[in-house]
């Protein structure tokens, strides 16, 4: 069985592809920075997974992630290799991506990009309070249904 639970933060912007052809699929390839349980010299670490998804999930890669969010991915483990440039065999290991969803709340992201931006950086304002109900989750708008990547 080869099965991969990973959450994390993106550690760049999600790159979009298309392949060629008629029928265009979109290839989206993001890293993340995922942290280790243990630390080193009481120091934090991580690893830094390459993912790739495909379609649908791709394309909401591409409208909704970006840098710093935290994540939840399931998916397969892939190797391959390739020949470079200078000939020499170069071999890879990513995860091929099947689902993909939030880990934390849109105002935590950008909690955390506030955080660790630095100094005179500017920060996307937070959505006001009177955007949520009463229940304290935002309401979905009418028709989005078709963009959302699970049912």
């Amino acid at each position: 069985m080869n099965k991969v639970i990973l959450m994390g933060r993106l550690t760049r912007d999600p790159e979009v592809r298309y392949s060629a052809g008629e029928n265009a699929l979109a290839i989206a390839r993001y890293t993340l920075a995922v942290d280790r349980r243990f630390r080193r010299d009481g120091e934090a670490t991580a690893d830094f997974i390459n993912c790739v998804s495909f379609g649908r999930t791709a394309e909401f890669a591409e409208k909704y992630f970006h840098k710093g969010i935290r994540i939840t991915i399931c998916g397969r483990i892939q190797t391959g290799s390739y020949t470079n440039r200078e000939g020499q065999k170069v071999y890879t290991t990513e995860v091929v991506v099947e689902e993909q969803e939030f880990a934390e709340s849109k105002a935590a992201s950008q909690g955390f990009a506030a955080a660790s931006a630095p100094q005179g950086m500017p920060v996307v304002d937070m959505p006001s309070p009177s955007a949520a109900s009463a229940d304290g989750f935002m309401n979905i708008p009418d028709g989005i249904d078709e963009e959302l990547p699970f049912s």
